[in-house]
């Protein structure tokens, strides 16, 4: 009796040590992945810095420089539109270099372009500042998603992939706090260092690419295998689930090898891949089509047609925007894998038109007036607010989820050329369209682009919550009609058969 006792006791201590060993597995995978995540961001903040800074900046760089309006466009704009060259070639280079190399690459471009744009004498020398600068940003956005989501584990993937939206929005806060501290120095002076302080940064990326491992994925796809099981190891708590995911890219990076003409495939897409396509790069377009980026640069400018004057109110106020946007983005991160990408995309688009639609009145019929004031910020904060709970971090998280290995590098590069082609043409025309249809009338537009996003994810977005990368490529081929409702049908039949199984 004794001795059953003791055997008894021993086997639930035993359960219990090996309980808490999973546990401490877990704690330290979790972390682990998590430290990744926030190390690869740190690329993020170079774009969303450099967004926040010139909202204040430009305002001392025309007194300084004494350069037009529309130089003043040409300026903030030109980022964006350059941005594409360096998404392009990163697309071809983080398959080539990894990665790792690739934000490398990425940060050094990026350093070498603010200290042309902060020691420049004249238009000239910044606009080739900006310009360099722009592509390493263009190397930074296109490859943080990539590499987040490849070593996310499946029930973390949209939290973790959500981080580079975070950091953008932590960069531009930082940008309007810059922008607010060093106002009062001479005009000279003021800019120069607004613009500077942005290469720091990249020095913590640097030293961050000492603690990540590469991309299990693409270290599978050059026949790394041993090395590719040890960051699986590291970023997943469970032994045989390590074993089962690298089968899984193992069998998707064979076909990824050889397939040598992947241009084409996107040049020629199957119906599949067209799918994906339409859904990957729509919401990237859509993304900046709603205005973001009038928003965020053109902030000041914004508040000061509704009435708002002195540099200090505006870029106090303007703080305003970048707490609204830093704040809620953390708040999306919480939901994004609890209750799903496309709740949060209806969320936030259906708010997004309503206050683009609300700030338009404000300006057409309450400018200068205090209600007026009042309503404009309000309307502006909740149109990032809106932003940053759905489009803003769902947008990277799809657009790396949906497409294939093999395809992931060229067509998120795709995605990312759209973006920031649009983010380019929204700043570079906002201060022009609106001296040609007003104020209020870019932001009736803005609402009614809103509106149609409202559309477009009911009709092409599916839901990729909970499902392996692999599950994901399975329902977009298994899909017989490109619809979003039947779609989730068809996703949900995939589900039931594999559960018979």
């Amino acid at each position: 009796m004794f001795m059953f006792t003791f055997r008894k006791c021993d086997e639930t201590a035993q359960e219990e040590m090996d309980l808490e060993q999973k546990r401490q597995t877990r704690f330290n995978t979790n972390h682990f992945v998590f430290a990744c995540a926030v190390f690869a961001s740190l690329n993020s903040v170079l774009l969303g810095y450099d967004v926040g800074v010139m909202s204040g900046a430009i305002i001392f760089i025309q007194q300084d420089l004494n350069i037009s309006e529309v130089q003043v466009e040409v300026v903030v704009g030109i980022l964006n539109i350059v941005s594409l060259i360096g998404s392009l070639a990163g697309g071809k280079a983080s398959d080539n270099i990894g990665r790792k190399g690739t934000m490398a690459l990425g940060a050094f471009i990026f350093q070498f372009g603010v200290i042309l744009m902060s020691m420049a004498p004249n238009f000239g020398i910044l606009l080739i500042g900006r310009l360099v600068t722009g592509i390493g940003i263009g190397f930074a956005i296109l490859i943080v998603p990539i590499y987040i989501v490849e070593i996310s584990p499946t029930t973390s993937r949209g939290l973790l992939t959500s981080f580079p939206e975070i950091f953008i929005n932590f960069g531009i806060l930082l940008g309007y706090v810059s922008g607010y501290v060093f106002r009062g120095l001479p005009v000279h002076t003021s800019w120069r260092i607004m613009l500077g302080i942005g290469i720091i940064p990249s020095v913590f990326i640097g030293l961050a690419l000492l603690v990540i491992p590469e991309s299990p994925r693409w270290l599978v796809m050059n026949n790394r295998m041993d090395e590719a099981r040890l960051v699986l190891l590291k970023t997943n708590d469970n032994e045989m689930e390590v074993d089962e995911r690298l089968n899984e890219i193992r069998k998707v990076a064979s076909n990824a090898n050889g397939a040598r003409l992947v241009w084409k495939e996107l040049a020629i897409p199957t119906p599949g891949v067209k799918r994906m396509l339409i859904t990957g790069c729509g919401i990237q377009c859509f993304q900046q089509l709603t205005g973001i980026e009038a928003m965020v640069y053109y902030s000041p400018t914004i508040f000061k047609s509704a009435g708002i004057t002195g540099n200090s109110r505006l870029l106090g106020t303007t703080m305003a925007v970048g707490f609204t946007k830093t704040f809620v983005i953390l708040v999306a991160i919480v939901l994004i894998d609890k209750i799903g990408r496309k709740p949060l995309l209806y969320v936030s688009t259906i708010g997004m038109t309503l206050c683009a639609l609300s700030l338009g009145i404000v300006l057409s019929l309450l400018k200068d007036s205090p209600i007026g004031m009042e309503s404009a910020v309000v309307f502006v904060c909740g149109n990032v607010g809106f932003f940053s709970i759905g489009i803003g971090p769902v947008c990277w998280v799809l657009c790396t989820e949906v497409f294939p290995l093999r395809l992931r590098s060229q067509a998120t590069a795709i995605g990312v050329v759209g973006n920031r082609v649009i983010s380019g043409i929204v700043a570079m025309s906002f201060l022009s369209i609106a001296r040609w249809i007003t104020m209020g009338g870019v932001f009736f537009l803005f609402g009614l682009i809103s509106a149609l996003s409202v559309l477009f994810v009911h009709k092409y977005v599916p839901e990729t919550k909970g499902k392996s990368l692999e599950q994901i490529e399975t329902i977009f081929h298994s899909s017989r009609t490109w619809q979003g409702g039947e779609l989730e049908i068809e996703e949900q039949r995939l589900v039931r058969t594999k559960s018979k199984y």
